[in-house]
């Protein structure tokens, strides 16, 4: 049975690992500085460098699928060599210098040099989260044993983390760039997550040896004149110049997810057959049917931060208390949310546990999809409730925001806690990666669904609503007809988790290492 103090000489905070804590409060300043961003983000293209909506939904859906399809890289270093502790301090390093770069606006307008610090901005963030993101995920997992029932929690407390960081981040990013200039949302984003770096450097010791190399000395040894550390460094720049490329051509992001995802499948497929038995074999399956189900639910969830953001800004009457409510401001809620129904669904979660009551994993992404494509339903519905050409009820933005966050708890939370319980230790970070990357073809996908919205062929500004609310009509029924089947299938996935053969195999700390 698992214990709550597994580990001889852990010294817990409510339960928990103190490093849980620490990692909570760096992971919130990038996400501070990220969800900033991103709230201004497809704002800036349309307003600033007076993108189309369809040109500013591409590069949004490739700017976030780059974002989320680097972590196979991040995660694959860092199992491989760097260890997960200094690949997620390189990442917050180029995260840094990328949220920096993005306060160098111009003049605005598509014939500005400026415009060309903006790729390279979104190049470096892109990058910096490959090598963080994951990684700082992996290791939460990595301060418990695989059976310790305080997993699910952790994570859900991690989240907390999260979008404590990205609810800060997007009120005080938005407002500052909205009503005193971008420059000023940008730099705040960037002062975020310089409060990550120092938070991270400064927790270490909090640990106790979790994360690093398991090959040291291989990270020592000189190659081609320098240290192989110094190189995965170089190499980690090399990415940040494909992808400065790669945003600009956001067709070639496309093909690249494609064919990377044909790889990575038949890599993790071979492994899985080959190298594993038929136990981890089985889970390695069930953790990719939940990437597949993932993939849908962000392409239809990152509306928020495109094709809603946009319809916020221009058919919603945003006026509470007598003052029109920047639009970016909004993308707070789903936050706010989560905060404050997290421990709820946490402490939801472990009463039905208990009890022998709680759904499977499957089971969960199936009401996750359920209820996204209610908030689609219910806005349109909203819109149709108001005579035509009239703005939408604010209200009706609060309640897609509050289904999108009862979906999201049901799904992301869980699916992090699952691809580390489904992970054998030594394919951790690279299924993670995957997890990661079934979010990055999700967000791509988000790009497409969004450009379809866009209203430039639309003749009146009703018309050009009602592209919006055709579009989130099919997708709310899709998602619902998918999360039933999700519910259908789930007892056959469940089998192949094989949950009750888990093992831990947590190894013990490790000396400290500079």
């Amino acid at each position: 049975m698992a214990t709550q103090n597994t580990l001889a000489g852990e010294k817990t905070f409510l339960g928990h690992p103190r490093g849980l804590y620490m990692l909570f409060f760096a992971e919130m300043w990038e996400r501070f500085s990220y969800y900033g961003m991103r709230a201004l983000l497809v704002l800036y293209l349309t307003k600033h460098w007076l993108f189309s909506d369809g040109e500013a939904s591409m590069v949004y859906g490739a700017y976030t699928a780059l974002v989320y399809i680097t972590p196979v890289i991040g995660g694959y270093l860092a199992d491989r060599y760097l260890g997960q502790r200094k690949a997620v301090l390189y990442g917050a390093i180029l995260l840094t210098i990328g949220h920096f770069l993005m306060g160098f606006e111009g003049d605005g307008g598509q014939n500005t040099p400026a415009l060309n610090a903006f790729w390279l901005a979104l190049a470096f963030i892109i990058v910096g989260s490959g090598f963080l993101k994951a990684n700082i995920s992996v290791m939460v997992g990595q301060l418990y044993p695989r059976t310790d029932v305080r997993r699910d929690g952790a994570y859900t407390i991690f989240y907390m983390g999260i979008n404590l960081g990205a609810f800060l981040g997007s009120l005080a990013c938005g407002y500052l760039g909205e009503v005193y200039g971008w420059k000023y949302g940008f730099g705040a984003a960037g002062v975020g997550m310089l409060l990550g770096l120092v938070v991270f450097v400064l927790g270490k010791p909090l640990l106790q040896g979790r994360g690093e190399s398991s090959n040291p000395a291989l990270l020592r040894e000189r190659k081609l004149g320098l240290p192989f550390e110094w190189l995965l460094y170089l190499l980690g720049i090399a990415i940040v110049v494909v992808c400065w490329w790669m945003v600009q051509n956001q067709a070639v992001v496309g093909w690249a997810l494609g064919i990377t995802g044909v790889a990575l499948l038949a890599y993790v497929v071979i492994t899985a057959v080959v190298k594993l038995e038929a136990h981890a074999r089985d889970r390695i399956f069930a953790a990719m049917v939940l990437m597949i189900g993932s993939v849908l639910f962000w392409a239809l969830f990152e509306q928020a931060g495109s094709s809603l953001n946009l319809y916020t800004d221009r058919y919603v009457d945003r006026n509470m208390l007598g003052w029109d409510v920047p639009a970016s401001m909004f993308q707070s809620i789903n936050a706010l949310y989560i905060i404050l129904l997290a421990p709820v669904f946490a402490g939801l979660w472990t009463w039905l546990g208990r009890r022998g009551l709680e759904p499977s994993a499957p089971a969960k992404f199936g009401l996750a999809m359920m209820q996204l494509g209610a908030g689609f339903l219910v806005l349109v519905a909203g819109a149709a409730a108001v005579a035509t050409g009239s703005l939408t009820p604010v209200l009706f933005i609060f309640l897609i925001y509050l289904l999108h966050t009862t979906g999201e708890l049901c799904l992301s939370p869980v699916g992090l806690s699952a691809m580390n319980r489904l992970a054998p230790s030594h394919m951790a970070s690279l299924i993670m990666g995957c997890w990661f990357f079934a979010s990055a073809t999700g967000n791509f996908v988000a790009g497409l669904i969004a450009a379809a919205t866009g209203s430039e062929a639309a003749s009146g500004e009703g018309a050009a609503q009602q592209v919006v609310l055709d579009v989130y009509t099919q997708i709310g029924w899709i998602a619902i007809a998918v999360g039933v089947g999700f519910l259908v299938v789930s007892p056959l996935i469940r089998k192949l988790m094989h949950l009750d053969t888990l093992r831990d195999d947590v190894p013990a700390p490790v000396a400290r290492q500079d």
